[in-house]
C-alpha cells in the first residue's frame, strides 16, 4: 500500500486525484495540502507541508509552482518521494526540482498523460525523417483559466524536437511583433486558450505542397490523474534519481 498526500488537494485536479485513488486498492490518500484546507473527504487537510501529521511514501502536487520551496524542503527533511505535475515552473525551479533528486526520488514531467508522451516520441521519429526540410509549428489549446502560456507540454514537445536536431532551433512565440519571412531554424509555438478544452496538442510539419500533423487531444482531466497517481506508486521504494513517463513505461 502506498500512501500518499495530495498538495492542491482542494483544486480541479487534486479532487480527480482523489477520485481515481479511491478507485485502487494499491495507494490510498492519508493528507492533504490546501491553502484552502477544506475538508471533503476521509483524509485532514492542512495549509503547509510542515503541519502534516502523517508521514506519506510519496506527495503529489498539482497545485501551484509557488508551493515548490515548502514542498522540496519538506520532502528533502522527511526523506518522502515526489511527484511534480504543476505547470508554469521557472528555469530555476526546473533546476531545483533537478537537483531535490539527487537525494529523493522525483517523478517529473510537462504531462501526465501516456498519449501526450507517445506523440512526443511520435513527434521526434517525424523529426529524424523530415525535419530538415519540413518547418515545425506546435499549437496548444487549454480552457480559458489556464495561466501559463505556453503550456509546459508544448515546451517539452518543442525540446524534444530541438534535440532531434541538434539543438539548432529557437523558439518563435510572437510572430506579429517582427515582419520578416520565417527563419529555417525556429519552432513556432502558439497559444490558444478558451472555453473548456481540457487540452490539445500538434505538432506540424509543413513541406513543399504537403503537410504532417501529428496531434492529440485530453478530454478529461482524469487521464492526468490517471499518470500521477501511477507515477506515485511506481515511486514507491525507488532510489533517489529523476524519473519520467519512459521509466515507468519500461
Amino acid at each position: 500500500m502506498v500512501d500518499i498526500v495530495i498538495c492542491g488537494c482542494c483544486g480541479k485536479m487534486g479532487r480527480v486525484i482523489y477520485s481515481v485513488i479511491s478507485g485502487r486498492d494499491d495507494c490510498r490518500v492519508v493528507g492533504g495540502i490546501d491553502v484552502k484546507c477544506e475538508q471533503y473527504a476521509d483524509f485532514p487537510v492542512v495549509s503547509s507541508p510542515n503541519e502534516l501529521t502523517v508521514k506519506p511514501d510519496v506527495i503529489i502536487d498539482f497545485s501551484h509552482p509557488s508551493s515548490l520551496d515548502a514542498l522540496v524542503e519538506y520532502c528533502l527533511c522527511n526523506d518522502v518521494a515526489a511527484v511534480f505535475a504543476t505547470t508554469g515552473y521557472s528555469d530555476e525551479q526546473l533546476e531545483q526540482i533537478k537537483s531535490a533528486s539527487e537525494q529523493i526520488p522525483v517523478f517529473f514531467t510537462f504531462n501526465m498523460s501516456l498519449g501526450v508522451n507517445l506523440l512526443v516520441e511520435l513527434a521526434k521519429k517525424a523529426t529524424a525523417v523530415l525535419g530538415g526540410q519540413f518547418d515545425i509549428e506546435i499549437v496548444e489549446r487549454h480552457h480559458n483559466q489556464k495561466i501559463d502560456a505556453p503550456s509546459g507540454t508544448a515546451i517539452m514537445l518543442a525540446n524534444a524536437v530541438n534535440e532531434e536536431l541538434g539543438n539548432c532551433c529557437q523558439y518563435v512565440y510572437d510572430r506579429h511583433s517582427v515582419r520578416k519571412k520565417r527563419d529555417k531554424n525556429e519552432i513556432g509555438i502558439h497559444s490558444v486558450r478558451g472555453g473548456t478544452i481540457v487540452g490539445d496538442h500538434e505538432v506540424i510539419f509543413a513541406g513543399r505542397d504537403e503537410v504532417v500533423t501529428l496531434s492529440h487531444s485530453a478530454y478529461s482531466k482524469e487521464v492526468f490523474a490517471v499518470g500521477s497517481v501511477n507515477a506515485a506508486v511506481f515511486l514507491k521504494g525507488k532510489t533517489a534519481g529523476l524519473y519520467a513517463m519512459k521509466d515507468l513505461l519500461a
